[in-house]
């Protein structure tokens, strides 16, 4: 099972989908740029890239969607690395493109929100998220580190 695995990986970077890989790894690089007034642009990407830090940056590829004017990213129910960063730690940079977007993180509870976030990502990804539970999973805002 691990040779086909490691198999499996080594012929998705070899074809260039690496990028649709949660891999994880330092700090972004990048034009620092203010976050536009327009999320399109941003939101109309497949994969983002968002850096958390503690007390080492770390990076990792994510889905985004925009709900009610802001980007939104999930880590469903899994308590993953850059989750945990967050909550010691709420500011983040994201990367679009060549830009990188300074901006603060902000846990969603509100079940409006949610079930609007739910939809987007099926509409934008083909699929409902798998836990729909806005208290075990983990849904972020995403910001401007002034608001």
């Amino acid at each position: 099972m691990r040779k086909l695995t490691t198999t499996a990986l080594i012929a998705l970077l070899a074809t260039g989908c690496a990028e649709y890989l949660p891999l994880s790894s330092g700090a972004l690089q990048g034009t620092i740029s203010p976050l536009p007034q327009s999320l399109e642009r941003i939101a109309q990407d497949k994969i983002i890239q968002l850096e958390t830090r503690v007390s080492e940056a770390y990076s990792v590829n994510l889905w985004v969607v925009e709900v009610a004017g802001d980007l939104h990213v999930f880590a469903g129910d899994n308590k993953t690395t850059w989750v945990k960063n967050i909550e010691q730690n709420n500011n983040v940079r994201l990367r679009s493109g060549d830009e990188i977007f300074e901006l603060k993180a902000i846990r969603v509870n509100d079940t409006e929100i949610f079930e609007l976030f739910s939809a987007a990502w099926e509409a934008k990804y083909g699929n409902r998220p798998q836990n729909e539970s806005v208290a075990q999973t983990y849904l972020y805002r995403l910001r401007h580190r002034s608001s």
